[in-house]
């Protein structure tokens, strides 16, 4: 299987299936001399963790990081950093049902197609925890980010309908906070209780709900990324698009910008005291796949979560005939709220690597 490999100079592997022994990373291309403990991996995962609240999967993994190699004295040594989850909480029996009759909304049927054949305890290898690693190795991305003054921050901008108001004078860390005191991870209080309402009754029903995360990044400089092919917004655009559920991704103002005039959509540029700044960031901090230094903006727009236990029709591969199937298990009813942490992982693995890339770009 190919595809399990994302980067270029800072580059993540990541292994394992929903219901194997465990799931992980290698982080390799990550420099030597960066302070790096297990606890900055772990603060990440914990985030992503599931069984966290009442609107999540009731799964109840520790999902404890295991870091077994690439570490000497609290620092990195420039080797692999090899990182191990292991799964504690799987239960294999509700999905026996579904081995040959593949869930509407799941990979399932294209699995077959491309390999004739599947894990089909919790979708396996494209199950949604396999970004366990992607965290991970997100989780080593912030950090060495973070020593260049970068920070990334993603939150629930919209879900069921329901679409929150962010204030301008918000910076990042306090939208982070913001977002961080209530199980949608939305930074608008009122809108995130509406959220809740609506999950609830979703719930009840038997059914799930889509929505939208942004994600910021702030403290980006500018040269990152590159003008023809390996630009950075199409590079954060593959990235996004890679995680399981996302349909669709913007940058700035994104399908906006299909809607207004060339005088609205481009970004004034004014004097500042440390050099040029953006009046406006219509551009979301790209232009001509380049940052422009003004805040990256990226905002994905995540499907309902497939899983529901409301009848759906089906075929069995075994008979041909049509049938129908109720899903049953432990699942998210709304992926964005667990999608945050996710999505900012994938913005700092490309922005990490990005940031290498200018760093060997020119003398």
């Amino acid at each position: 299987m190919a595809g399990n490999s994302f980067g270029t100079i800072f580059r993540i592997t990541t292994w394992g299936e929903s219901h194997g022994r465990g799931v992980g990373v290698v982080v390799d291309g990550c420099p030597a001399g960066l302070a790096l403990c297990e606890g900055d991996v772990q603060r990440e995962l914990d985030r992503r963790r599931p069984g966290q609240s009442s609107i999540s999967t009731q799964r109840k993994e520790e999902d404890k990081v295991e870091i077994l190699s690439g570490l000497f004295d609290g620092v990195t040594t420039g080797t692999p950093i090899s990182m191990l989850v292991r799964n504690k909480d799987a239960e294999s029996g509700a999905y026996d049902s579904l081995r040959d009759r593949p869930r509407p909304g799941h990979a399932d049927l294209g699995y077959i197609a491309r390999y004739g054949i599947r894990d089909h305890r919790g979708g396996g290898r494209s199950s949604g925890r396999e970004t366990v690693g992607r965290v991970a190795g997100g989780a080593v991305a912030k950090k060495l980010l973070a020593e260049s003054g970068i920070e990334v921050v993603g939150y629930v901008l919209e879900l069921g309908g329901v679409r929150a108001k962010i204030p301008n004078s918000l910076d990042s860390s306090s939208l982070r906070g913001e977002a961080e005191k209530n199980p949608v991870r939305c930074p608008d209080q009122k809108a995130a209780e509406e959220m809740i309402r609506a999950l609830d009754q979703a719930r009840e029903a038997g059914d799930s709900l889509g929505g939208v995360a942004e994600i910021v990044a702030a403290g980006v400089p500018a040269g990152l990324g590159e003008p023809v092919f390996d630009k950075l917004d199409a590079d954060l655009a593959r990235a996004l698009m890679g995680i399981g559920a996302v349909k669709a991704v913007e940058i700035g103002a994104g399908v906006e910008s299909a809607r207004l005039k060339g005088s609205e959509m481009n970004d004034p540029i004014l004097p500042a005291p440390e050099g040029l700044i953006f009046e406006t960031n219509n551009a979301g901090g790209i232009l001509g796949g380049i940052s422009t230094g003004a805040p990256i903006i990226c905002r994905i727009s995540v499907k309902p979560t497939p899983s529901i236990s409301m009848p759906q029709r089906t075929v069995d591969l075994t008979t041909g005939e049509a049938t129908e199937i109720e899903i049953k298990g432990r699942h998210d009813p709304s992926i964005p709220p667990r999608i945050v942490p996710v999505a900012e992982s994938m913005v700092a693995l490309v922005l990490a690597d990005h940031l290498l890339r200018l760093r060997a770009a020119r003398i």
